[in-house]
């Protein structure tokens, strides 16, 4: 299990980050979004591999247009 945004959520062992996009319905070619694993920012390039831990906490950002 890990913390998605805030929320308890259950994912496969050895999920990515990319998978977690994939689940909110987000592409990772898709402009305006950032990733933090455990309060530290993943790399665009690295959301393929990067492998989240058991407990890990991810918060998925999104920009927003507007003002």
């Amino acid at each position: 299990m890990i913390v998605l945004n805030g929320e308890v959520s259950e994912v496969d062992p050895g999920a990515t980050v990319s998978d977690v996009l994939a689940r909110l319905g987000l592409q990772p070619e898709e402009r305006g979004v950032a990733v933090a694993v455990d309060g530290e920012v993943v790399p665009r390039t690295d959301w393929g591999s990067f492998a989240l831990g058991a407990d890990a906490h991810v918060e998925v950002l999104r920009a927003m247009q507007g003002g």
